[in-house]
């Protein structure tokens, strides 16, 4: 006898599992990266009574209910009827997208799932933006707040979209009476994952601009899955940070690390991040920079005082950053290849970020400038 169509089985599993306790949880974004994860970990969950899995395309959960649309579809309220709990994790966070059209997905997605959820009964929508909102400032408190003051610009990648969707979830509720919202904002996320910060840790010497204190926090994946749990079961509302306990200081990341500094003055830095993004040499703009030279690290108090703590330290997942980008080769941002990054270790890292400026003139030459 063949077996169970995979959509049967879930839905035997979601009949038998139905009549416990728990919430219903949708998941957006649930085929790939945090999302999988997420609805791999509810699925499991004793304490969930079904997961509702939303993708563009299906994933691996037998387990979840699967219904396969674009998140800025407005049809994604019938499919949101009868769920409790929304976490929100389909948003567009790579380098290489093109910066208005990620923009336009990320708002776009998040606008319409919080008034999809509203318009199903749903009564919380769980986002998840970046501890980058705070903005990395000279004269940041180290630890920040949780209720401190956003302060981050529209300069680094993706900030504007994570403030923006920040800006929807304040209003949603007031717009909608009823309807909670609970952000969650993680550290330097580590784990399967590509940013301007991982980048930072690929590069043959480490870039601290002269005069900059800059400190590290991370946040592996798998305590993110863990604290966004902990806000799928309303163990932990409004808004916090997740991440590490404490932080590392500069020199204890490059003694860990074994990976030397490179030194320049502030002007020179971020005049060549600059000239490189805006010719499109390189997909990090100069804002990104902030976030390597001055500290932005929160304190994890509001998931502490509901009982979460991090499985992982700081130094524990520093190791597997280095460890899972070794053999990757990135300089001001943009990834070389084998033979241009054994031309900028024989050089040098400060002559091949310096040496930029021929780039620029090079690329100037071909665009006709």
């Amino acid at each position: 006898m063949s077996s169970p169509d995979p959509q049967v089985r879930a839905a035997r599993n979601i009949s038998t599992r139905s009549v416990g306790r728990g919430p219903v949880v949708a998941v957006t974004g649930a085929a790939s990266g945090v999302g999988d994860l997420l609805t791999r970990r509810l699925a499991a969950s004793d304490e969930i009574k079904q997961v509702v899995a939303i993708d563009e395309r299906r994933g691996e959960v037998s387990e979840a209910q699967w219904h396969i649309l674009d998140v800025r579809d407005p049809a994604i309220a019938e499919k949101l009827r009868g769920v409790d709990v929304v976490v929100h994790l389909a948003v567009d966070l790579d380098l290489e997208s093109d910066a208005a059209a990620r923009t336009a997905y990320n708002v776009r997605g998040a606008q319409t799932v919080l008034t999809a959820a509203a318009a199903a009964g749903v009564h919380r929508v769980v986002l998840c933006t970046s501890a980058m909102v705070y903005g990395a400032l000279p004269d940041n408190d180290i630890p920040l707040s949780e209720d401190a003051e956003l302060r981050a610009t529209a300069e680094a990648t993706g900030v504007g979209d994570m403030l923006e969707i920040e800006r929807l979830g304040r209003r949603a509720p007031r717009a909608h009476p009823g309807l909670h919202v609970t952000v969650v904002r993680p550290a330097v996320l580590v784990g399967g994952t590509d940013t301007a910060l991982t980048r930072y840790f690929e590069s043959p010497r480490l870039l601290v601009v002269a005069g900059s204190r800059p400190t590290w926090q991370f946040c592996h994946v798998e305590d993110l899955v863990s604290a966004l749990e902990y806000a799928a079961l309303e163990k932990v509302e409004g808004e916090f940070a997740v991440g590490c306990d404490g932080w590392l200081e500069q020199e204890e990341v490059e003694e860990l690390s074994g990976i030397r500094r490179m030194e320049l003055p502030s002007a020179v830095a971020l005049g060549a991040a600059a000239r490189l993004h805006r010719i499109g040499l390189t997909p990090s703009p100069a804002g990104d920079l902030a976030y390597t030279m001055h500290p932005w690290v929160v304190s994890v108090g509001r998931l502490h005082d509901a009982g979460w703590r991090p499985r992982w330290t700081n130094e524990e997942v520093l190791a597997a950053l280095l460890e899972e980008v070794e053999g990757r080769h990135t300089l001001a941002g943009r990834r070389l290849g084998r033979k241009d990054a054994t031309a900028a270790g024989a050089a040098g890292a400060t002559v091949a970020l310096l040496g930029t400026a021929a780039l620029v003139r090079r690329a100037r030459r071909r665009r006709g400038l």
